[in-house]
């Protein structure tokens, strides 16, 4: 005996397009391609009866298109009863379809009734959800059903209810969903083709086809269109588990898919005629339009926003060196592109992150992953689930939107997005319970709220978003190319220009001192010989002469001490970072004794690889600045922080000062560069750059990070020996 087949293959095979049977509250007839009876159903008095039907309807081959759903096929005179006809064709075949007829009611049917109320209100609503509950309302009224619910279908086709109008005495379902399989997908096809269905009555007993013709089984006609079509005993078994005997369905239909149901229930039987359901399958549509038009409307104004963030992350590059990790410099549109919480650009063994990412490790396996599949553009909203590594930072990685830069380099951008832990509330668990009997299966009988929460997975990326990234990674392609045949061109003759710019800016240096010392010598002289009979505005020049010479002797001064940066060898050694920065305080302290500066240390600070004189004079310099620019404070804070990543150790150097622009952040270490004015704070312009100078000689990467009037933040790292085992990434990653 074969084992049970799960429940979604059984609902699947059900034969709902050819059930052989329709609903008795009407009749069927089939007319052959000839117009004669082929079939018709069995609650026709007789065959003779049904022909005589067909027969009184005008022109039905004429005037019916294959392939389209019933259309109205006015109404006939049969034995003094009055019938509405609607007929459609299915193959060769012609189906007529007739059901008792309700009275004219002119300018008062619900169609015009429709235009009049519905349709105005519905062009003033400026959102989905009040779309819905216009929605819900008046077909309620249209219909007199005791429910009506208005829901869509989210990706994995569960539905979620948008609104709902309930009667006293109906249980609500607002902010529930219904599981995927209570539509199965076969049902999902039906309701594309036909937007409207209706059962009055659930415990109904289906009326089967018969045929005149021996040779052709009349049960197997399609009826997909036919609204008379019997459904699913699965589906009216669910009917009465829900406590509903009557209900109707219509379609949500946007850009050519099943958006969602209106979906109808009554407690009683309930018999809609004709003219009702025309206008509410057209309320059906009308609601469709709306929708499409506000999805497109949101659409395009997301798309050009996203646009706008690309040029301006493009625009960025294209005005520094184009090297893809100073997206990271400026994060804010690298992140708004994705509505993400964090971002990581990788180039091989290189990665640079901004927001709440995982380590650098994870990252580094997570990239070799995506990489691996080969993809320009790649998201999920659930990575635990198709990589099991990511079950460790499912709080800063849930979701990830990938493009890859290069086929040749591991070059790629990843987005990541946190978890968003959801409680759904299911009307009913959404989990059939398998009962084979007689061949088939049971719906679910509890429709009772049932909360389920839903775990590692975060927001879905949208088609904008992918759209977006994909627009990114053309443009920074671009960007790579076009940087690289430039880079290419100049650089032999940037290193002949460098070594001569070195040798030049030591040589005038060098011959500059003397005369800057000779000058402040002569002022001395003059002022102290014939100081008695110079006027006190002649005394005051001096004094300018004497100030800016000892300016100028310092700045030459500074870019001697520069140039030799370059020229002199390292002597590295092992060098204790606290009793450095412990030296450094005091030093300050002693010299700012009016001031009060608060210093946070974090310990423990590392011990470097490095040379002591040179890594003394780049922490004077960092140091230096934090003091420096914090003056106008209250209560200066400077903070030292430990820096320990993949690429080394070093120091962070946090202030509470005027802080900088982040866009300039590439002209604070360039000689003579200023963002503040010189009266403000003193300098000369060189102490970044040698900082710079010397970390880069170390083989280190230097950073700094700040806002206007927030502060600043300045690190460095610096190789570790290459004894040293490499440990563990504990501290934090510089940005």
């Amino acid at each position: 005996m074969n084992a049970p087949l799960p429940d979604l293959l059984l609902c699947a095979q059900e034969p709902i397009r050819v059930p052989g049977a329709i609903q008795p509250h009407g009749w069927m007839a089939v007319l052959s391609s000839q117009g004669r009876l082929a079939a018709w159903s069995a609650n026709w008095r007789n065959a003779d009866r049904a022909a005589e039907a067909a027969a009184l309807v005008r022109d039905p081959l004429g005037a019916l298109q294959a392939g389209e759903g019933p259309a109205a096929l006015g109404c006939i005179e049969l034995g003094g009863t009055a019938l509405d006809v609607a007929g459609h064709r299915s193959c060769e075949l012609t189906v007529l379809e007739f059901e008792p007829a309700s009275k004219e009611t002119g300018t008062q049917a619900p169609i015009y009734s429709l235009a009049r109320h519905f349709l105005p209100q519905l062009q003033k609503a400026d959102s989905v959800p009040m779309m819905a509950t216009l929605a819900a309302a008046e077909i309620k009224r249209l219909t007199g059903f005791g429910r009506s619910l208005v829901y869509r279908f989210d990706e994995e086709g569960h539905g979620e209810v948008l609104a709902e109008a309930i009667d006293p005495g109906y249980d609500s379902y607002a902010g529930h969903r219904f599981p995927a399989s209570d539509v199965p997908p076969q049902a999902r096809e039906l309701y594309l083709l036909n937007h409207i269905r209706l059962i009055p009555d659930a415990t109904y007993e289906p009326v089967p086809l018969v045929s005149g013709d021996p040779a052709w089984d009349a049960r197997a006609l399609d009826l997909s269109h036919a609204g008379l079509r019997s459904v699913s005993p699965v589906h009216l078994e669910y009917m009465r588990n829900m406590g509903t005997l009557a209900s109707m369905s219509v379609s949500i239909m946007v850009q050519g898919r099943l958006w969602g149901l209106i979906s109808c229930h009554d407690h009683a039987p309930r018999h809609l005629p004709f003219q009702t359901r025309a206008a509410c399958e057209h309320l059906g549509r009308l609601l469709s339009m709306q929708i499409g038009a506000r999805e497109d409307t949101t659409e395009v104004a997301a798309r050009l926003e996203l646009r706008q963030l690309t040029l301006n992350i493009v625009s960025h590059l294209a005005d520094g060196d184009a090297t893809l990790h100073r997206m990271v410099a400026e994060p804010a549109p690298l992140l708004r592109l994705a509505q993400a919480g964090g971002a990581a650009v990788l180039l091989d063994e290189d990665c640079w992150t901004t927001g709440d990412t995982p380590d650098r490790a994870q990252i580094a396996a997570l990239a070799r992953w995506i990489a691996a599949k080969n993809r320009d553009v790649w998201s999920t909203d659930r990575l635990a689930e198709d990589y099991p590594p990511a079950a460790e930072y499912v709080a800063q990685a849930s979701g990830v939107l990938a493009v890859s830069i290069s086929q040749v380099h591991q070059h790629l951008v990843l987005w990541f997005r946190p978890e968003r832990v959801r409680t759904i509330r299911w009307a009913g668990d959404p989990r059939k319970e398998l009962r084979a009997a007689g061949g088939r299966i049971h719906p679910r009988k509890s429709f009772a709220s049932w909360q389920e929460q839903v775990r590692g997975r975060s927001a879905p990326w949208s088609a904008a978003q992918e759209g977006a990234a994909a627009e990114l990674r053309h443009a920074l392609i671009g960007i790579v190319l076009r940087r690289a045949e430039e880079m290419a061109e100049v650089a032999t003759e940037l290193g002949r220009v460098n070594k001569e710019l070195e040798a030049f800016s030591y040589t005038v240096s060098h011959d500059l001192r003397a005369p800057m010392r000779h000058i402040a010598g002569y002022v001395d002289l003059v002022q102290d010989m014939e100081g008695k009979h110079l006027s006190e505005r002649s005394m005051r020049y001096l004094s300018h002469v004497k100030e800016a010479a000892a300016y100028a002797g310092h700045l030459v001064d500074a870019l001697l001490d520069f140039s030799r940066m370059g020229r002199s060898a390292l002597k590295r050694g092992r060098v204790e970072t606290r009793l450095l920065v412990d030296e450094l305080i005091t030093e300050f302290n002693r010299q700012e004794q009016a001031r009060r500066i608060g210093w946070t240390i974090e310990d423990p600070l590392p011990s470097l690889w490095a040379d002591p004189f040179l890594l003394q004079v780049a922490l004077r310099n960092l140091l230096g600045n934090a003091v420096k620019y914090t003056r106008n404070r209250p209560q200066a804070q400077v903070r030292i922080s430990p820096v320990r990543n993949a690429e080394g150790e070093g120091l962070e150097i946090t202030d509470n000062g005027v802080g900088f622009q982040q866009k300039y952040v590439g002209k604070l270490f360039g000689v003579f560069q200023r963002l503040h004015q010189a009266e403000d704070f003193e300098g000369t312009g060189i102490g970044l750059a040698s900082v710079r100078r010397i970390v880069e000689r170390h083989g280190g990467t230097v950073w700094a990070r700040g806002e206007p009037d927030q502060g600043a933040v300045f690190g460095f790292t610096l190789p570790r020996q290459k004894a040293d085992p490499k440990p563990r990434d504990t501290g934090r990653a510089r940005p």
